[in-house]
């Protein structure tokens, strides 16, 4: 057992909202959660009733004392726990079975400053931000922020395309023609503005690596995978990890050089691309479903990853469901221009 003073345990909710304590080894996390005035489902406090019963998708743990109405073996052995009597060993993800609200918590709120902005392409660009008091931000990989749009009353939802150990945050932004943020990125943003945000958020997140993975991105669906890669620097997966990136025409494509830097340092990571527009000079032209075989998936001894528009999630999904695979596990996560954000997930 690590002789670490605290581990930090992120706290997923059921509304995506995620807040991160530090927990001791010597306590449990429901002790914890209580001490950083997060009030998760409790009841008996002796791993009687079940009540805060939670999945861990991340980490290692003492599960403690508890009676099998309250936990059976079988949920035990699926990673369910009960906050109420575990102590981490390790750091730790757990899905809380509540709301933030309804545990009087909520979105972290934030303040940063633009120190970069980079236009990709007509399509594409990119900014980033150093945030004010950096070390109160923590993330995990493929989750995203509500940014506020200056000069308007709407917000932005943004999935990082940084690691959660890099200090300065950025984003990919596709701009859309009378989009409240691609107007200020386009016309009005400088280096040295003042931006507010909220999250972290989001149940789109990397878990841990326990078999192959195949990333999928769709367009700027590219940045939480990116993010998910640097974390895969400082825990080398000790699995294949593939990952098929589309996009509709040749100026979408961005970041391809940072791909190949990752495949270089990153073991076992391979990628590929396609271009749908016909007229593109990629080799691979069409759309990522053309990528994709029950080799690619392992056949189902996979994880997938999936981040793109609807009509290429649900293309994926129907292409999945056609070549007579089920994958271990499937997180995706639809956008739209506007930034709606649905998350799902299934196992």
């Amino acid at each position: 057992m690590s002789s670490r003073m605290s581990f930090q345990v992120a706290l997923n909710f059921e509304d995506g909202i995620t807040r991160f304590i530090e927990c001791r080894p010597d306590e449990t996390v429901a002790e914890a959660s209580y001490k950083a005035r997060i009030n998760i489902p409790l009841d008996c406090r002796d791993g009687a009733c079940g009540t805060c019963k939670s999945l861990c998708e991340s980490g290692s743990y003492d599960g403690g004392d508890y009676i099998e109405e309250a936990l059976s073996d079988d949920e035990a052995a699926a990673g369910y726990c009960l906050p109420c009597q575990m102590t981490p060993q390790t750091d730790l993800v757990l899905r809380i079975p509540s709301s933030s609200v309804a545990a009087k918590t909520g979105a972290a709120a934030h303040t940063a400053t633009v120190v970069g902005i980079k236009h990709h392409s007509a399509t594409t660009i990119e900014f980033t931000l150093d945030v004010d008091e950096r070390d109160a931000l923590d993330f995990l990989p493929g989750q995203y922020v509500n940014i506020a749009v200056p000069g308007a009353d709407q917000s932005r939802s943004y999935s990082f395309s940084s690691g959660p150990n890099q200090r300065r945050l950025s984003f990919l932004v596709r701009i859309v023609p009378g989009g409240a943020m691609s107007g200020y990125l386009t016309e009005r943003a400088r280096v040295g503005d003042r931006l507010e945000f909220t999250g972290p958020m989001g149940s789109f997140y990397l878990r841990e690596l326990a078999r192959p993975s195949l990333l999928l991105a769709g367009g700027t669906g590219l940045a939480p995978l990116l993010s998910m890669l640097e974390r895969m620097i400082q825990q080398p997966p000790a699995h294949p990890v593939h990952l098929l990136y589309g996009v509709t025409t040749d100026q979408d494509l961005v970041h391809l050089d940072t791909l190949e830097d990752y495949a270089e340092v990153i073991p076992g990571l391979t990628f590929d691309y396609c271009v749908a527009d016909p007229a593109s000079t990629a080799r691979n032209k069409g759309f990522v479903t053309r990528l994709m075989d029950a080799g690619t998936l392992h056949e189902g001894d996979v994880d997938v990853y999936l981040c793109g528009p609807p009509a290429m999630v649900e293309a994926v999904r129907a292409h999945i469901t056609s070549l007579g695979v089920t994958p271990a596990n499937f997180h995706y996560e639809k956008f739209t221009p506007a930034a709606v954000r649905q998350t799902a997930e299934a196992a």
